[in-house]
């Protein structure tokens, strides 16, 4: 028996025409009758947005082509590059002088000068392949994502792609809605990603000069570590994704799980942004969730964004404390001084303070908190009072009141002594 024709609902319509048209009879493209009409493409075109929006996420996280200069004679990074080399051979003639004022010390000062010729080498070395360096290890970074992310049907994208065409709801209309509004929210997220992660792989390759300056001192490398954790934390950032690839295989099948899994990709992403972006990662992923709550009313879309930029406290100038983040300002201080450091010029420390709004939002937080606890223990006093019995008081023993007893009958007094004239009186 042959197939209906979803046309058939249109007879007796002008529009019954319309729908079935034959492709090459000079109408609208697309359009024909059985599973080649209106309907069947709909359902192709939605499974081809649905697949090139994808491709676009992937592009995004982990692009091929990063914004930083590839070669160290760009006209982006050349002028970076001839500050770094003047800066290190300054300093490397500096060493030297003070080596030839102190020869007198002998073998340390020879020693501090070879140290310091061979560094000086390395960094000058190095500031001219760091571009080179960064462009090779995003490109491995971008083909790694992709082989992990959508190389195949056990990926989250290959698995989404494959379930547009024979998953159990592939069908279903609700169903295909659903993963294209959530594909579109994780396409913001990914543009989001794209833009803070490139401009911190720009900023940090073309300061790449400036810091291997440093080396030239004597090899203090402590600058040097700090601006590499930086930047390959940075680089390494999309491989926070890597956490829902074991629910692929749970979700696989079904448009409506593999909605969940970008769902839960998005709040990862602003993760990512939170703590794989220097210095502004906390600012920008706070932003990211402001603008989410103050523009839909959804407590799912609360929860998402809440997840990948938590509450914190920011802080100024004192160690790091659980929940709490230093100020853009301050993370650039804490930075600047180990470059000072490792220069040898010993930057001046700061006391420690929560920033104004912090310092008020964790002053309300604690009376609220105070408040709620007191009120907690009224309950539970109150609580106790109703359901602990009263105890039986002892009873109280009546005594029979007996009669005053008589009063005694007053006796008489007693005569005054009389003392005898012939006798002395008594003492």
């Amino acid at each position: 028996m042959a197939d209906n024709d979803p046309c058939d609902a249109l007879k007796g319509t002008p529009g019954y025409d319309y729908c079935t048209r034959a492709p090459d009879s000079g109408g609208p493209p697309g359009t024909g009758s059985g599973s080649g009409g209106i309907t069947g493409n709909a359902v192709d075109n939605a499974r081809h947005l649905v697949e090139s929006l994808l491709r676009k996420i992937s592009g995004l996280v982990a692009p091929k082509d990063a914004w930083a200069p590839t070669r160290s004679d760009s006209a982006l990074y050349e002028p970076f590059l001839w500050l770094g080399q003047h800066l290190a051979v300054a300093i490397f003639v500096c060493v030297v002088v003070v080596c030839a004022l102190t020869a007198w010390q002998g073998a340390p000062r020879l020693k501090h000068m070879g140290a310091s010729t061979g560094w000086t080498l390395v960094a000058v070395a190095g500031m001219a392949s760091v571009p080179g360096a960064v462009m090779l290890l995003n490109k491995a970074v971008s083909g790694a994502f992709t082989a992990a992310f959508n190389s195949n049907e056990d990926t989250l994208f290959g698995a989404i792609s494959h379930d547009l065409k024979n998953g159990a709801d592939a069908d279903n209309p609700l169903a295909k809605l659903l993963l294209l509004a959530a594909v579109a929210v994780a396409l913001a997220f990914a543009v989001l990603v794209f833009i803070t992660r490139q401009l911190g792989i720009l900023a940090f390759v073309c300061m790449a000069p400036v810091v291997l300056a440093s080396l030239a001192r004597g090899g203090d490398t402590t600058a040097v570590k700090t601006w590499a954790q930086r930047l390959l934390g940075l680089m390494f950032a999309p491989f926070a994704l890597l956490l829902i690839s074991p629910f692929v295989q749970l979700a696989k099948g079904s448009l409506i799980v593999d909605s969940v899994l970008l769902v839960a990709a998005d709040a990862l992403m602003l993760r990512m942004i939170f703590h794989g972006v220097p210095y502004f990662g906390p600012k920008v992923a706070g932003a990211a969730r402001a603008y989410v709550e103050s523009r839909t009313p959804s407590p799912l879309a609360h929860a998402v964004v809440r997840a990948g930029a938590p509450d914190v406290y920011e802080k100024e100038n004192v160690p790091r404390s659980p929940r709490t983040v230093n100020t853009p300002g301050r993370a650039l201080s804490q930075d600047r001084g180990v470059l000072f450091t490792a220069y040898g010029i010993t930057p001046k420390e700061r006391e420690g303070r929560l920033t104004t709004q912090s310092a008020v939002a964790k002053a309300r937080r604690e009376a609220s908190e105070t408040a709620s606890r007191r009120q907690q223990l009224r309950e539970v006093h109150q609580q106790h009072r109703t359901t602990t019995p009263p105890q039986d008081a002892p009873p109280v023993r009546h005594q029979a009141q007996s009669p005053a007893p008589a009063a005694a009958p007053a006796q008489p007094a007693a005569p005054a002594q009389q003392t005898a004239p012939s006798q002395p009186p008594t003492p």
